[in-house]
Order: structure tokens, then C-alpha cells, then sequence
């Protein structure tokens, strides 16, 4: 009677390898120019330049894959955000952080994603709540710097309202809708004026 034995865990290649940032840099660069349907082991391989086969030799699923491009992303904007913060802490700052068309288009993927893959939902709910507190942390002080209560301005309500206003214009500016932009800006940019000539 022959010995059994269990299977060996495939192994996963090291996180600070060269390669594996290649491969995150290539899915991440895919989800921003074709959208989250096109990363695929065959053409994260090719864009990256290696071997597709070299994908699942670093992360067991592609939705290990996703998680890890989601993640780098979120870390990194959040240590931008904070930074950026950290210099100059005013409403026209955080004005133009939210507005950023690249991280809008990055979301909107993932959160077409998430509709399909529990996990990425998860993930995107942990960075959402992680982000909003730092937001809203900042806001307040920044409302507060400019004289604005509370009372007066719920600081939730002007995040919310900040950050969704400045995601919808980034992304139907990358639709090609801009009817009401110019206009809505403007008149964000005067009220900002106003509080922080």
C-alpha cells in the first residue's frame, strides 16, 4: 500500500519582485485603456512583456490580480492625498484632488467589477471608508480655518457633495459629455473664491 500524500501549495512568486510589479503596472494600465473586461492573463502578459503563464505564477486568480492593482492604487492615492493635505489643507485643494479624471475612470472599473466579484466590492468599501475619513477629517478642518460652523455646513454633506459633483464632471468629461461643465465649475471655483480669497 503506497504512501499518499497531500499536495504541495503551488507557490506564488515574491511580492517585491520585479516582475510581479510589471504584470500590475500592465493589468492596471489595460483596466485604464480598455476597461476591466480586457485584463486577461494572455494580455497582461503581453503588455508587460513576459510570459502569461508568469500571472498566475505571482497571484493564484485574477481577482487576486485586481485586488492587488486595487489596492496598490488606493495606498498610493491616499498617501498623495495625505501628503497634499499635509502642504496645503484648503477646500480649493481638496477641490482638485477629487477631480482627477484618471482616479474617476479607475473607479468607475472597479465598481463595474464589483457588480461581478464579492471581494472586489469588499475591498472597495474597506478603501471608501478608509478615504472618506481622511476626507472628511480634512474638510472639516478646512471649513473650520475658513469660519464655516458645523451648524452651518455639515462637513459630510459638503464632502458628499463635493466628491460626487467633481467624479460625475471627470466622468462624463471622459464620455465626451461636457454640457453644464463650464458652468458648474465656474461656480464651485466663485464659492471657493469667496470663502478663501
Amino acid at each position: 500500500m503506497g504512501v499518499t500524500t497531500a499536495p504541495q501549495p503551488r507557490r506564488i512568486g515574491g511580492a517585491d519582485s520585479k516582475t510581479r510589479v510589471q504584470l500590475l503596472d500592465a493589468a492596471e494600465q489595460l483596466l485604464l485603456d480598455e476597461g476591466y473586461a480586457a485584463v486577461t492573463s494572455r494580455r497582461v502578459g503581453a503588455k508587460a512583456g513576459l510570459k502569461p503563464q508568469l500571472v498566475h505564477y505571482y497571484f493564484r486568480t485574477m481577482d487576486d490580480l485586481f485586488l492587488e492593482v486595487f489596492r496598490r492604487s488606493a495606498d498610493r492615492n491616499l498617501a498623495h492625498f495625505e501628503r497634499t493635505v499635509a502642504a496645503d489643507n484648503s477646500l480649493r485643494t481638496l477641490w482638485h484632488l477629487n477631480a482627477d479624471p484618471r482616479g474617476a475612470a479607475f473607479m468607475a472599473e472597479f465598481v463595474a467589477l464589483a457588480n461581478h466579484r464579492k471581494s472586489i466590492r469588499a475591498e472597495i468599501a474597506r478603501y471608501a471608508e478608509r478615504s472618506r475619513a481622511a476626507q472628511l477629517s480634512a474638510l472639516t478642518a478646512a471649513l473650520r480655518a475658513d469660519g464655516i460652523a458645523p451648524d452651518q455646513v455639515p462637513p459630510i454633506v459638503a464632502l458628499l457633495f463635493m466628491t460626487g459633483l467633481s467624479q460625475v464632471l471627470s466622468l462624463e468629461r471622459g464620455l465626451g459629455v461636457t454640457a453644464g461643465h463650464e458652468a458648474t465649475t465656474m461656480f464651485v471655483q466663485s464659492v471657493i473664491d469667496r470663502l478663501e480669497p
